[in-house]
């Protein structure tokens, strides 16, 4: 059988046009993303798909406050096609490098890309622990896809889709959160940390939250700091303090020992998982089971011993 020309030219254009719009398939690089803290780079995972090749700097225990970036990171950085970071300081000791890097590379900073008015603030400066209200850090992620569809034309629908998923199941993450947490008695809805990670959390969910230090772990808790909240954990007759994966315990004890020498027991109500996730390929490695994760051991700590241990629903099947 004799192929005519216009007909070869017609399916070599047919194919070279799939090919174009799925790289991957085609054998070409993907693009390369480098995130800074685990929730992002799950974010940037989740909305790139097979389209991006995704490296995060920072894994499970690893605090983003005290993170100085090594010559391995600066290497990888700067070999990166794009770079997402949240902002606001949360990578504080990384600024710099962060800002010189933007000269010549794609930067975003997610967190920084929000309305203002939608972030807390303490000392004039933003708490940058957006992720712990579940719908701001859902519109946190738009900069993700904006960024991927900018650096990538050719995947828009493909991150556009993904991210539409991914919005899907956050909202319903969100609305378990918000249920969840209403099951504690209002008097019993005290979350007592090391630093003031949950503030945005406090305020989406309707939860108290102590702290002995401030957003950032870069200071040291004063001894005033502690004794002042034993005072408050003394008075109110709290029963329960959360440590967190990211920071050391030392805190916490002498916040319990001052509260024992004054006849009042508190126990360790869990570890939660603040400014870095759980293990790579657990639940507590992905966002949504990071946050499953600290609303379990905050009900299970906190409310009557009577009450069943929550579960999280199923998911949609349109968010699958």
């Amino acid at each position: 059988m004799t192929i005519r020309p216009l007909t070869l030219l017609v399916v070599t254009a047919l194919v070279l046009a799939a090919l174009i719009a799925n790289p991957a398939q085609a054998g070409a690089p993907k693009l390369r993303a480098v995130a800074t803290v685990g929730m992002l780079t799950d974010a940037v995972r989740t909305i790139g798909g097979d389209r991006v090749e995704v490296t995060g700097l920072m894994g499970e225990g690893v605090d983003p406050h005290l993170y100085k970036a090594s010559p391995g990171d600066l290497r990888l950085l700067s070999t990166a096609d794009i770079v997402f970071g949240v902002g606001l300081h949360l990578e504080g000791r990384m600024v710099d490098a962060l800002e010189k890097l933007s000269r010549s590379r794609r930067v975003v900073l997610v967190g920084q890309e929000l309305d203002h008015a939608l972030l807390r603030s303490e000392d004039g400066a933003h708490d940058p622990h957006i992720w712990f209200d579940v719908t701001l850090w859902s519109k946190a992620l738009d900069a993700v896809e904006r960024a991927l569809v900018d650096a990538d034309p050719a995947g828009a629908e493909t991150y556009k889709a993904n991210a539409t998923v991914y919005r899907e199941k956050l909202a319903v993450l969100h609305e378990w959160v918000k249920t969840e947490i209403a099951t504690i008695p209002k008097p019993q809805r005290v979350l007592v940390t090391a630093h003031d990670a949950f503030g945005y959390f406090a305020r989406a969910y309707d939860i108290e939250v102590l702290a002995i230090q401030g957003v950032s772990t870069d200071s040291e808790a004063s001894l005033r700091d502690i004794n002042a909240l034993v005072d408050t954990l003394v008075t109110r007759k709290i029963p329960a303090v959360f440590v967190e994966s990211s920071v050391p315990h030392k805190a916490i004890d002498a916040l319990r020992e001052g509260a024992a020498a004054r006849k009042h027991a508190i126990t360790i109500g869990g570890e939660l998982f603040s400014d870095a996730m759980g293990k790579a390929g657990t639940e507590e490695g992905t966002y949504i089971g990071m946050v499953r994760h600290n609303v379990r051991a905050i009900v299970h700590a906190l409310k009557p011993a009577e009450s069943a241990t929550p579960t999280f629903p199923p998911t949609p099947a349109t968010a699958k």
